[in-house]
């Protein structure tokens, strides 16, 4: 089997949420961060034969870089790693699944109050502002027909904010939602992003299978 740019893409990504990974049998990759705040799924192009454990994902993404072009082979318990060549090979063992942090059920999304497109030129804006401004929230407010994304601290009223607007929708003419910006680790791309009062955000790959599942902060409000 050889492991694709776009699967090797979803594990590098992947692996800023969560250093461990179990991947399943089939072509369904998922991981959820230690705090269980962030949670990941996509579809890649492979199939792998059967499940498996990696305790540290940097390092196996390491040892994949050791050849040009990686080429699995799986036994019971490890997974070769070979080059187009054929001439060098790395052994590397599996973890157990029991030892690592693993999605155990999916996620049921309640009924979304804001909706909004988020594209990789914005969100790139977003992270730039908050790295000036030294802060690390973003909220999303607006009305049932205007949303803004402003980058400030909530907990300091007279901050220096930068804010961008937004096309999307709402049910409501009041809310304040609050994202973590370190909690943004998303590919590259457009994002149709879901937000539920009950401080769960969805935000889907506008050209792939690939979601985010985010937990917002408690200082978000609704209708208030």
């Amino acid at each position: 089997m050889e492991l694709s740019e776009t699967t090797l893409s979803v594990l590098k990504n992947f692996s800023t949420i969560n250093s461990n990974l179990v991947m399943q049998q089939g072509n369904v990759v998922h991981t959820i961060s230690e705090a269980k705040n962030i949670l990941a799924r996509t579809e890649i192009p492979e199939n792998f034969p059967q499940a498996f454990g990696v305790y540290d994902l940097n390092e196996f993404l390491g040892v994949l870089n050791l050849v040009d072009i990686p080429r699995l082979t799986f036994d019971e318990n490890s997974v070769k790693i070979g080059d187009s060549t054929g001439r060098s090979k790395v052994k590397y063992f599996f973890s157990d699944p029991e030892m690592l942090t693993t999605p155990t059920k999916e996620v049921k999304m309640p009924e979304a109050d804001v909706r909004f497109t988020l594209d990789n030129d914005t969100l790139n804006r977003i992270k730039r502002a908050a790295a000036a401004l030294g802060h690390s929230e973003v909220s999303v407010s607006g009305s049932r027909d205007s949303i803004t994304l402003t980058v400030t601290s909530s907990d300091n009223a007279t901050a220096n904010t930068y804010s961008i607007d937004v096309e999307g929708s709402s049910n409501a003419d009041n809310y304040n939602f609050i994202f973590n910006i370190a909690n943004l680790k998303v590919l590259p791309g457009t994002y149709n992003v879901e937000i539920s009062s009950k401080l769960i955000s969805k935000l889907t790959h506008s050209e792939s299978t690939l979601t985010y599942w985010i937990a917002l902060e408690k200082t978000s409000t609704y209708g208030e």
